[in-house]
């Protein structure tokens, strides 16, 4: 083990890489439920969405480890489940298993395209002012999502978005959150899983000895219910897409969709945790790019004849790089605890948004630091670069960020005679990521 993964060179070890997986998984481990939930609007059957999404993030998560070799955790993504459902099945009428045909038919066009480096190329062709400005981008990203689950952020009619009135279930996440950030400052090993069981343990009074958790628990006053420890696999869903009438002229578009999305989400993630951990090589690329997009590509071709959408590289590995995770162990580590929860999955209702809330936020912190690498003297480089970073969390989308910081950054180079800084390459992102808006 120590000689296939390189402990040594990478400077860790066996017990820091099971605790950094550990601490992906636990950031990681809400899609097990999550995506059920979201897909299952559909009419396809909860429980076989949930099997479906146990396999593709444990499978894809291992192969990413032992091939790949890159602490970066694989799941369905969020974003693009939320397109599959609404927009895919119940907007344009479109059938659930043509709709997983499509995202088979996007894998196997990611295999090519990985497997012939034009992902690689695409990746390269990314100036590396946009590459800093993703990584901070995703790191606030990261952050909003962190206040949005502790609900600590709230809509508000007349400002958007505001602060929530304190209430037991803000004061818990704060005492949480002040806890893991005095625990990571004092660089405590394992300091974001002790502060997430710090905080689930503080958050069973909430709805028994105080306060009622009912707006962020589904109705449940509760907090830390539990709900049962076995429940068995559904393999219902299991090759029930459609493989020839998802190739009909009229879902193309959606096979487009899937490919443009999943890959402007999975070369933001590599560059965002690359930047955030220096894991690139002498060239500043991230590490084992080309196998990393290969297994990504492998990850999605196998989603639709399990039963789920797209499977995607996840920026909540993120963590698990911040407790010292550096080689493929990570994610095997991670890889592997999804697999129980084909069993155990109602023990995942112990652990709730609140107390995982802090660590996310603390990782956004970790990704804010290649910021300071953007020249932001030179305008024609920190305009692009800041709409990039701003407008992820803003559109709470990585790839409209992305996609607009490439346009911008292109429109603006042609504009001011700077040819020599827009590779064809890039040309051809900008039209795709056009053509991505327009669908």
């Amino acid at each position: 083990m120590e000689k296939y993964f390189e402990f040594e060179k990478n400077g860790t070890n066996v017990r820091t890489e099971i605790i950094a997986g550990i601490t992906t998984f636990l950031a990681t481990m809400y899609i097990i439920v999550v995506n059920p939930v979201i897909i299952s609007s559909t009419g396809m059957p909860f429980s076989g969405i949930l099997t479906a999404t146990v396999l593709v993030s444990a499978f894809s998560s291992i192969a990413m480890g032992i091939y790949a070799k890159n602490p970066i955790v694989m799941a369905p993504g969020m974003g693009i489940n939320a397109f599959f459902a609404y927009t895919v099945v119940i907007g344009m009428g479109v059938k659930w298993e043509i709709a997983l045909g499509t995202v088979f038919w996007s894998g196997v066009i990611f295999i090519f395209l990985s497997v012939f480096n034009v992902r690689t190329k695409i990746l390269k062709a990314i100036p590396r002012q946009l590459r800093f400005a993703i990584s901070a981008g995703i790191g606030l990203f990261i952050t909003f999502v962190g206040f949005e689950n502790a609900k600590f952020i709230v809509g508000n009619p007349s400002t958007l978005l505001g602060i929530a009135k304190l209430n037991p279930i803000i004061i818990t996440f704060l005492i949480g959150l002040i806890v893991t950030a005095l625990l990571v400052i004092k660089r405590i090993k394992g300091a974001l899983i002790a502060g997430i069981i710090f905080t689930t343990l503080i958050s069973i009074p909430i709805g028994r000895l105080w306060g009622d958790a009912s707006s962020i628990n589904n109705g449940a006053s509760t907090l830390v219910t539990w709900k049962g420890l076995f429940s068995w696999p559904d393999f219902s869903l299991f090759f029930k897409l459609d493989f020839i009438g998802s190739l009909k002229l009229s879902v193309w578009p959606v096979i487009f969709v899937f490919l443009f999305t999943d890959m402007f989400d999975s070369i933001s993630t590599f560059i965002g945790v690359s930047e955030a951990a220096d894991l690139t090589d002498e060239n500043g690329e991230p590490k084992r790019i080309k196998e990393s997009l290969i297994v990504d590509a492998f990850g999605t071709m196998i989603s639709g004849p399990c039963g789920t959408s797209s499977c995607t590289s996840y920026i909540e590995s993120a963590a698990g790089v911040e407790e010292g995770g550096r080689t493929g162990l990570t994610a095997v580590t991670a890889g592997l605890l999804f697999l129980p929860f084909m069993f155990i999955s109602p023990i995942l209702s112990v652990v709730p948004s609140i107390a995982t809330a802090p660590a996310l936020i603390l990782v956004g912190v970790f990704m804010m630091k290649p910021v300071i690498k953007i020249n932001w003297n030179r305008l024609d480089d920190a305009i692009p670069a800041f709409l990039g970073m701003v407008l992820i969390p803003l559109t709470y989308s990585i790839n409209q960020g992305i996609t607009w910081g490439f346009i911008s950054w292109i429109l603006i180079k042609l504009a001011i005679g700077k040819r020599e800084e827009v590779s064809f390459t890039m040309i051809l992102i900008g039209i795709f990521a056009l053509l991505a808006l327009i669908v």
